[in-house]
């Protein structure tokens, strides 16, 4: 397959909470919102967020959290204040996975209904070329 990726679909049980955190965390536009009529399963909206197209979609939250995650890419110079919107979100972060130096920095949190997200600085050719280099310099 060579198109990419269509959209990222999240269930939530409250789809405004959700919405808070996509427009203030990514800084998502809503350009959907079905309201009582649904085309779908249940009502959902739709968000851009840069050119990904995010869906919510109500609906029950997930049994467990896992490691399983969406990554957003975001500029190095504006992850502190992103930071400082999920916490006055009162989101749970994780603590950061041991990385090496030049693969990019990572904030992973929680969305009210248990989804990990990402916020991510690097891109796949940085990490490629970090990862080629080795183990030198990892303590």
């Amino acid at each position: 397959m060579r198109s990419g990726l269509s959209h990222i679909t999240f269930i939530c049980t409250d789809l405004d909470r959700m919405q808070r955190v996509l427009e203030e965390v990514l800084e998502a536009r809503c350009v959907y919102a079905s309201g009582a009529e649904q085309f779908s399963l249940s009502e959902e909206r739709f968000f851009m967020v840069g050119d990904v197209w995010v869906a919510i979609m109500k609906g029950a939250p997930l049994a467990e959290r896992t490691y399983n995650h969406v990554a957003f890419k975001v500029d190095e110079a504006d992850i502190e204040a992103r930071v400082a919107r999920i916490e006055a979100l009162g989101l749970e972060m994780r603590p950061a996975r041991p990385r090496v130096e030049g693969e990019g920095r990572s904030v992973y949190f929680h969305s009210p209904d248990g989804h990990l997200l990402e916020l991510h600085t690097g891109t796949l050719e940085q990490r490629l070329a970090r990862y080629a280099r080795g183990r030198e310099g990892v303590a």
